[in-house]
């Protein structure tokens, strides 16, 4: 028989998947794109952060897992650009960066969760710009191993470059950018979101 401690990480997870499928799948709700031929703006680890924070480390793992697969499916069935295409067809690139992404949230709050409010507060802030660089780098070293010895099918993408430019450099100059704003707003919002969800499972 399920213990209630058991139900309530069992509800906060279907709440959680729930919510990740209305991202990815709901147009412009947890992909923003500002340049059309570039990877959009994902709130989606903000939801990956929040969880991970929330449920722990290894919690997050599977709740970065889910990420991963259904970051596969929507390469293969609806890419909303080639270079999304490029990426996240290859199982790799998809799940590693988005499995990490739920752990280590959960890995920062374990660490954080017997101090007092404030230094948790750093803790929330610092799982949140953690879920962000984490995938964002990761999927800038894999895309950079995957595709060195065939660069130039996806640096055609990827805007104006010299030919001698590194694609290392290529993908830091193109998606860096989407990476360092999406762990600015983690760090902002983290903090704002998992403080009071707290609360009110120390009370369930």
């Amino acid at each position: 028989m399920k213990t209630r401690k058991e139900i309530t990480n069992l509800t906060i997870t279907a709440v959680f998947i729930a919510l990740l499928f209305i991202q990815t799948f709901v147009p412009n709700v947890g992909y923003v794109r500002i340049l059309p031929s570039l990877p959009a703006i994902t709130t989606i680890p903000l939801t990956i952060a929040v969880y991970g924070t929330l449920m722990g480390p290894k919690w997050g793992l599977g709740f970065g897992l889910v990420w991963g697969i259904t970051r596969l499916v929507v390469a293969y069935t609806q890419p909303g650009d080639m270079v999304s295409l490029l990426l996240f067809q290859n199982p790799v690139i998809s799940l590693v960066p988005s499995v990490l992404a739920g752990f280590f949230p959960g890995l920062i709050s374990q660490k954080f969760k017997d101090r007092d409010a404030h230094i948790q507060k750093i803790g929330y802030m610092l799982s949140g710009a953690v879920a962000s660089l984490t995938n964002t780098i990761l999927v800038i070293l894999l895309t950079d191993l995957m595709f060195m010895s065939n660069s130039s099918t996806l640096t055609s993408y990827l805007g104006h470059f010299c030919q001698s430019t590194p694609l290392l450099v290529i993908l830091v100059t193109a998606l860096g950018f989407n990476g360092l704003v999406e762990a600015i707003f983690n760090a902002i919002l983290v903090p704002i979101i998992v403080t009071p969800l707290n609360l009110v499972l120390k009370r369930a």
